[in-house]
């Protein structure tokens, strides 16, 4: 079975590093990885992918030793079951703001006796049967990444109770849904949105769990870093070309 790498990283104590693609050519995956990013986050939510698309990209992201984390549209049990099935051992779940929503991100993404995830060998995941079913169905736990992103006020009023579910890895803060719901959207530096996400790190800290969140300048990234955060998100695949580009254009040009 394949060892979750980026899972790894975490319990280790590492920062890592990596951006949000809503590209469906495996190529952009493959360059992330060249580069040196730990990982990738597939956006179904935002994005146009399918689960086909991931399957694909999955493949070339793990030949080229990058985890792929996925995005699930939402907190679904079908939705999770048909990306892990294909692969993919890290799931982000948007939306979580309650302990209920919680443990059905962990219902969905486990097996007996943790979860409920419906059972298949017959799939990539499994390496078709070629994996001997007892070692498949018992890896799960060690091998699978939970993130659950909290994107507005009721997640983080209600983060004590979510983190105490078992069974979650990352609590992920959404700074631009957040921003929203303090009723300042798209400032996502505004004093309001930073300080009710500089005290969910605290707590999460204090309990010994691991945050992420999402940044679009290497300072951010860097501030975060420093209060403790390990998961960063850094920007949008097409985000970074079209800024590569602009400024390209703007050296030609001038």
């Amino acid at each position: 079975m394949k060892i979750n790498k980026l899972k790894q990283k975490l319990l280790d104590g590492q920062t890592v590093y990596g951006p949000f693609c809503k590209l469906q050519d495996p190529s952009v995956v493959e360059i992330a990885a060249l580069a040196g990013f730990d990982f990738v986050i597939l956006d179904m939510e935002h994005g146009p992918l399918s689960v086909e698309s991931v399957q694909s990209i999955a493949r070339a992201a793990q030949a080229k030793g990058i985890e792929v984390v996925v995005r699930v549209t939402e907190n679904r049990a079908s939705d999770i079951l048909r990306v892990l099935d294909v692969g993919v051992h890290s799931i982000q779940v948007p939306q979580v703001s309650t302990k209920e929503d919680a443990q059905e991100v962990v219902k969905s993404c486990y097996f007996h006796p943790q979860g409920e995830r419906g059972m298949c060998r017959y799939v990539r995941a499994a390496d078709y049967t070629n994996t001997e079913k007892q070692t498949y169905f018992s890896s799960a736990e060690s091998n699978t990444l939970t993130i659950v992103h909290i994107e507005g006020l009721a997640g983080i009023e209600n983060l004590a109770e979510i983190i105490s579910i078992n069974g979650i890895d990352v609590i992920f803060l959404g700074p631009y849904d957040l921003s929203q719901s303090c009723g300042v959207p798209g400032e996502v530096h505004h004093p309001l949105v930073v300080s009710k996400m500089q005290k969910a790190v605290a707590l999460a800290k204090a309990n010994n769990k691991i945050i992420g969140t999402f940044c679009e300048s290497p300072s951010d990234a860097h501030k975060w870093r420093d209060l403790g955060v390990q998961y960063i998100s850094y920007s949008v695949d097409v985000g970074i070309i079209l800024n590569a580009y602009k400024e390209i254009t703007k050296q030609l040009k001038n």
